[in-house]
């Protein structure tokens, strides 16, 4: 796929493919059935997030993020069970189980939905808004899919609060987390996938080469095209079989105390369950609106 066309695709999707999923999300009976408006607007939203994961997937191989609603990022049980439903929607859509990343936050209880979920019911997650090691390896040894550290936010977050407003790309504290899971997760043989995302330059991308996997925007793909270097592989496993990390025992406890004391992962994580709710919130406002119109 060129990245004109993911650009393509892309504006596709924003001005069109909303607005019909939508459409077609309020003429579902499940979503309009005689019961409480508080659910039949969680029904559409269910629905919603369901249908986009399903068009998408006819466009793309690989796997699609379905996101459980951020506001139940601290309830286990009511995690587990969103996501159980997602998996059997799409089920019924024809799609396996293999393609669909149930999307978390990387709390503690999110983390815990996650391990059952894929060692109960063969669910795969994608941990998000990670940026600690300690998420990661809670992540790890709980079995997780994957998990993307967020390059550039951890970049943003020293920008704003030191003195140093530019890194080189290997000094870049997010390339320097991503490092270190890397090389955590092959030194201790956990399967896990660690993606790299929310790069801000093509430096950070080209000094985490050799990770699992990246996700990067078509804006960056642009200026990764007219690269013609070769690239240094950094992130290797044998890399991080001879790192000289110790391994880190961590307990719920621990788990809260480092998450206390470490005020980027702490912030950050705050800062984006917040802003994924008030998504929530807003697309819940247009369902409603919808809703009120039919009836």
């Amino acid at each position: 796929m060129s990245v004109n066309h993911l650009s393509n695709v892309r504006n596709y999707w924003s001005e069109i493919m909303g607005n019909k999923l939508i459409q077609e999300t309020m003429s579902n009976k499940t979503c309009i059935r005689d019961t409480k408006k508080e659910e039949q607007i969680e029904e559409a939203m269910d629905h919603l997030v369901v249908l986009f994961g399903t068009e998408i997937l006819s466009l793309i191989p690989g796997r699609v993020s379905t996101e459980v609603d951020a506001r139940l990022s601290f309830n286990k049980e009511a995690s587990i069970a969103k996501a159980i439903k997602y998996n059997k929607m799409y089920e019924k859509a024809g799609i396996p189980k293999e393609r669909i990343l149930i999307k978390l936050a990387s709390t503690r209880e999110s983390i815990q939905a996650a391990k059952v979920l894929e060692q109960e019911h063969g669910i795969h997650c994608n941990l998000t808004l990670l940026f600690s090691l300690y998420q990661g390896i809670v992540c790890a040894e709980s079995d997780v899919t994957l998990i993307p550290p967020f390059v550039g936010r951890i970049l943003d977050l020293h920008v704003a609060n030191t003195n140093n407003k530019s890194f080189e790309p290997l000094k870049d504290p997010g390339v320097q987390l991503v490092t270190k899971i890397y090389n955590y997760f092959k030194k201790f043989n956990y399967k896990t996938v660690v993606m790299g995302a929310s790069f801000r330059n093509i430096g950070e991308i080209k000094a985490l080469a050799g990770c699992d996997l990246l996700t990067i925007s078509p804006k960056l793909l642009e200026e990764l095209e007219l690269f013609n270097e070769p690239l240094t592989e950094y992130l290797t496993v044998k890399n991080g079989k001879a790192s000289d990390l110790e391994k880190i025992e961590i307990n719920e406890a621990k788990f809260r105390w480092e998450m206390n004391e470490g005020k980027m992962a702490n912030d950050k994580l705050s800062e984006g369950i917040r802003n994924f709710a008030a998504d929530s919130r807003k697309l819940e406002k247009i369902l409603a609106e919808m809703l009120t119109e039919i009836k």
